[in-house]
């Protein structure tokens, strides 16, 4: 079993891979991106590192005696001339600069690269926890109805087509109506945004709940780094916005805190829905 650097940005899904590998009795070692990581991420054993420091992290990873890494949690795209680069990471800033005119998929294939050339194996979230991925079919006590098949299918067809362009992975789709893309604000902001919108345009909770939010990876990026995910505040968020649930490719999207997530789910009437990768009907009967 390889020791694993977890690089952690924020979010909950860093920590839920940090208790995964002390369940799983893994050996880890967590490099806390600054400004980005949780403060709770400070309770496993780590180095507090900036996003520029690549010497600095490499060293780290190599004193702790990791092999493979990890990257998790939400980063932002830096503001390029704020960043304060070590001597390692001064010498790639040219190459990523480069690769970050490319596209975000760009971006991270670099950097993935630069890992590599240090020797170290690159483990995707999904490839740490192996059941983190959403499922084919209903996850939790809530279906979809007919009438929600063609919401379904919009949706998926939107955040599918906004993926192949590099823009973001999710959609909200209200009666064939498209009310939103998700671009670099990322999926809550993206719910708020919705939750804006007059109130003739979305559902409202309960019975009156309309519409489904869709994730779908884009076909170009490295799924080891940037893989969609939902999580508790994803259904709360969804709720708000009066939408009836949300659709995802199983085994393509990562569901982080999957008991809360389900149990939310069923609280507020949601679904959440896998259809397979290849899949253009996703609805069911109730």
């Amino acid at each position: 079993m390889l020791k694993l650097g977890l690089i952690a940005g924020g979010g909950n899904l860093p920590r839920t891979l940090a208790e995964r590998c002390i369940d799983a009795g893994r050996p880890f070692f967590v490099i806390r991106l600054k400004g980005f990581a949780d403060a709770s991420m400070a309770d496993y054993p780590g180095a507090d590192i900036g996003m520029a420091e690549i010497g600095k992290c490499f060293a780290a990873l190599k004193k702790a005696g990791c092999q493979a890494v990890c990257f998790a949690g939400l980063v932002a795209r830096p503001d390029f001339s704020a960043l304060k680069p070590d001597l390692r990471g001064l010498a790639a800033l040219p190459g990523v600069i480069a690769a970050a005119r490319k596209g975000d998929d760009g971006l991270l294939r670099f950097l993935l690269g630069e890992f590599e050339k240090e020797g170290f194996t690159i483990e995707g979230a999904h490839e740490v926890v192996d059941d983190l991925t959403l499922p084919i079919g209903v996850l939790g006590a809530v279906a979809p109805l007919a009438s929600d098949k063609g919401d379904i299918e919009r949706a998926i067809e939107v955040a599918r087509a906004i993926g192949r362009l590099d823009i973001g992975q999710g959609a909200v789709v209200v009666r064939g109506l498209v009310l939103a893309v998700e671009g670099q604000e990322g999926t809550d902001a993206l719910l708020a945004r919705c939750a804006q919108l007059p109130q003739a345009l979305r559902g409202t909770s309960g019975a009156d709940a309309l519409g489904v939010l869709a994730k779908a990876p884009k076909p170009i990026q490295e799924r080891k780094v940037d893989m969609p995910t939902i999580g508790v505040a994803t259904v709360i968020g969804a709720a708000k916005v009066g939408l009836r649930g949300i659709v995802g490719e199983a085994g393509a999207l990562l569901v982080i805190d999957r008991e809360a997530v389900i149990k939310t789910a069923d609280g507020l009437g949601l679904f959440i829905l896998g259809i397979p990768a290849t899949a253009q009907d996703g609805a069911s009967e109730a």
